[in-house]
């Protein structure tokens, strides 16, 4: 691993770079704020894939490719002088010097993760001097299965949570009753809001037994994928389409497909 100097260096390498792209190469020279946005969310996609995956070849790289868009809209700051990295990484260090008090204060009792969080947000709430909402700092464009998420953990963090994690599952209970009820009256609009009730109790469950319900949800992407793409090759190799077959077939290689990623 490198030394305190070499990272140091190595990141002034990096605005050294910048610099010199934003200044000598049309396409870099030509970027702004906007016409960076999509790339970034792609960029923080990528990064999301290679962590799933356990790549860390790939994790190293992405989050190169993340960092070069924190130093570039760093960039674009300091030509607006509006701010520049430097503003960046003090701002990012005093607001993690005043929500750890207990590192870095006189603060004393706060010792597991739970404890932390709730400080945490207690702490932001004093930052924005009581008229932020709580679930204000949760951004619009999440998608919507992480923002579920996000905001139940919001809620949570100033004390609006079940008393007993177990309780969670007649409310997951009730909100599929009441699914299965529009279903049947075959009314979609109202059949639309309570399977959105019902994911949203089902996040919430999650939370509550510490599962992070879009990992869970795309590793099952990547099962279904992986054992769907066996059932495909094996297809092609009798000579047949997926079309051709029945069911049953399907449903035979399906659990081969099963077994052999069990093993």
């Amino acid at each position: 691993m490198h030394s305190r100097e070499e990272k140091l260096e190595a990141f002034g390498r990096l605005l050294d770079v910048m610099d010199e792209l934003r200044e000598k190469c049309p396409w870099d020279r030509k970027q702004t704020n906007e016409s960076l946005r999509p790339n970034t969310i792609e960029e923080v996609y990528e990064l999301c894939d290679a962590l799933t995956r356990g790549d860390n070849k790939n994790i190293c790289k992405e989050l190169g490719d993340v960092l070069l868009h924190i130093v570039f809209y760093a960039k674009i700051g300091q030509e607006k002088e509006a701010f520049d990295v430097a503003d960046v990484c003090n701002e990012l260090c005093d607001k993690l010097i005043f929500r750890h008090p207990h590192v870095f204060g006189s603060v004393e009792g706060v010792e597991s993760a739970g404890q932390v969080t709730r400080q945490w947000e207690l702490l932001k709430q004093k930052e924005k001097d009581g008229n932020g909402s709580v679930l204000g700092g949760v951004p619009r464009a999440l998608p919507s299965l992480i923002k579920a998420y996000r905001i139940q953990d919001k809620a949570r963090g100033v004390g609006f949570d079940w008393e007993e994690r177990g309780q969670v599952w007649a409310k997951v209970k009730e909100e599929i009753a009441e699914f299965e009820a529009e279903v049947e009256h075959m009314d979609r609009e109202k059949a639309e809001a309570e399977f959105g009730d019902v994911l949203f109790s089902l996040i919430n469950a999650a939370r509550l037994y510490k599962i992070n319900p879009d990992n869970a949800l795309e590793h099952t992407n990547q099962k279904f994928i992986r054992r769907f793409n066996y059932l495909e090759e094996h297809t092609l190799k009798q000579g047949r389409a997926l079309t051709d077959m029945t069911l049953a077939e399907m449903d035979a290689i399906w659990e081969e497909a099963k077994r052999h990623d069990a093993d």
